[in-house]
């Protein structure tokens, strides 16, 4: 956890409230969750920027500060401006390291150079470049690593398949969802294509398909 942010705690609530933190360069928020109520807080415009920018603040876990305390929260959401894409809102929940969340991991795909499937030309098919799961706040996963240097044309990899980091499980346990699949490149099924084409013009026609016609005469 590396992103600690300075937050003022807003008495004015409401639509009203949080435009008078936008007009002071302040980006409005609320802290939720646990056993306390929640908290209108501000945080300052260009700190926002800068833990955006860092790449550990949306859907992590920091810090924040207010008067000397402390207080872990998970990075809930994010509301952007639709046209400028400045942040306006932010939700932080209160957690523990041991807090179980919901959160979305990235996919880090290995082992392409060595996929006899990738080598023979096919192409890796990605159905889900990250997967959900749930885990302890101060746990976070920065990825899950799936293997495909085994995968075939044809093959898939499935959620069963994958060693979840420790801690981790994925909220979807009804059925063991596919994230990727190795697949024939399309140049090489147009190119097979052709070729059987090219078979049937030149009267290679297959042995069942002779008996067939010889069947009908």
């Amino acid at each position: 956890m590396s992103v600690v942010l300075d937050v003022s705690v807003r008495e004015n609530t409401g639509t009203g409230g949080a435009r008078e933190a936008r007009r002071n360069n302040l980006v409005p928020g609320v802290i939720y969750g646990g056993d306390e109520a929640s908290v209108a807080v501000a945080v300052k415009y260009n700190e926002v920027l800068k833990a955006i920018n860092s790449g550990q603040f949306i859907g992590s876990m920091i810090e924040l500060k207010h008067d000397g305390k402390a207080q872990k929260v998970f990075t809930k959401d994010i509301q952007f401006h639709p046209v400028t894409d400045a942040p306006m809102h932010l939700d932080f929940y209160r957690v523990t390291n041991k807090t179980l969340i919901e959160v979305e991991v990235s996919v880090n795909f290995v082992g392409e150079e060595e996929s006899p499937g990738l080598k023979e030309g096919g192409t890796l098919n990605v159905v889900r470049y990250s997967i959900e799961v749930k885990c302890p706040a101060g746990d976070i996963p920065d990825n899950i690593e799936v293997d495909v240097s085994k995968m075939e044309i044809g093959d898939s990899i499935h959620i069963s398949d994958v060693s979840l980091p420790k801690g981790a499980k994925p909220t979807i346990d009804d059925r063991d969802f596919t994230i990727a699949t190795v697949v024939a490149s399309r140049a090489a099924v147009e190119a097979n294509t052709e070729e059987d084409g090219e078979a049937v013009a030149a009267g290679d026609v297959p042995a069942d398909a002779q008996g067939d016609a010889e069947g009908e005469g």
